[in-house]
């Protein structure tokens, strides 16, 4: 596996069962240090020994990325094991310190993930993916106006790739953080990058409702639902928008779509 495959961007909705597309925030899997590889990754039973022995960065690259396969295959062990490893070969694997949190994560334990996401900051400090990961953190764990800082950080990286999730992210957290003037302009800075990111549309379709700025949020409530048609938030906020601007059928085409993908749902609108 090469060092530029591990770089591929894997967004993660993270949040409480039941989170609506207008609260969610993404992590980023698995973060990464500058520079490409090309080495062919060994084999890894699931003990996590390898077949091929190496030893230190180049080493603890292919067990991080690993590691990160598993996790995303939902084995937390396995995933934890090999990420354990890696930290083994190079204890400055801010990658090795992704997977960990994502486990930790996965596992119930946010004190647990943050420290690992934190641990990734401080060996890369100018990485934008760890900025966004440690950030994104912060933000769910109700310290979003210390979130920010770190979006900012993120966005700073100019090798990084994930801005539009940066972006979106930090518009999340700046409405939670009672900035809405802020989340706005990162949510079009979001859009004008990525026409289609649900979190910004999501997002900027609420403020608007919320703003009786009713024609703007129909405007972006129909790109959310174009995107995700399937979303019962988008569908919930599409009704009540048409309520507000007065067609009634267009509000009940959008209530019986929402009753067919989840019956007795409300049809009060959400917001963050």
């Amino acid at each position: 596996m090469s060092r530029k495959a591990l770089l591929i961007v894997l967004a993660i909705a993270l949040g409480a069962t039941g989170c609506s597309a207008m609260e969610r925030l993404t992590f980023i899997r698995p973060s990464a240090a500058r520079g490409e590889y090309t080495q062919v990754a060994p084999t890894y039973d699931v003990s996590g020994r390898k077949t091929n022995p190496r030893a230190g960065t180049g080493d603890a690259i292919l067990l991080a990325a690993s590691a990160a396969t598993h996790y995303q295959r939902g084995e937390l062990d396995l995933a934890e094991r090999l990420a354990t490893q890696a930290l083994k070969a190079s204890p400055r694997s801010g990658d090795a310190h992704t997977v960990l949190g994502l486990v930790e994560d996965a596992r119930g334990r946010p004190a647990e993930a943050g420290e690992h996401y934190r641990q990734a900051t401080a060996i890369a400090p100018a990485s934008g993916v760890y900025a966004n990961n440690y950030g994104t953190w912060l933000c769910k764990n109700g310290r979003a106006e210390e979130s920010l800082g770190w979006f900012d950080r993120a966005l700073a990286d100019p090798a990084y790739a994930g801005r539009g999730s940066a972006l979106s992210n930090a518009g999340s957290c700046a409405r939670q953080a009672g900035q809405p003037a802020r989340a706005e302009t990162s949510w079009r800075q979001a859009l004008q990058l990525q026409p289609g990111n649900p979190v910004a549309l999501a997002g900027m379709a609420s403020l608007q409702f919320e703003r009786g700025q009713y024609f703007d949020a129909r405007a972006f409530a129909e790109r959310w639902l174009a995107v995700e048609p399937d979303s019962a938030d988008g569908l919930r906020i599409a009704a009540q928008i048409e309520q507000k601007l007065g067609d009634n059928e267009a509000a009940s085409r959008y209530l019986s779509r929402l009753q067919a993908i989840s019956p007795g749902s409300s049809t009060d609108p959400r917001t963050q």
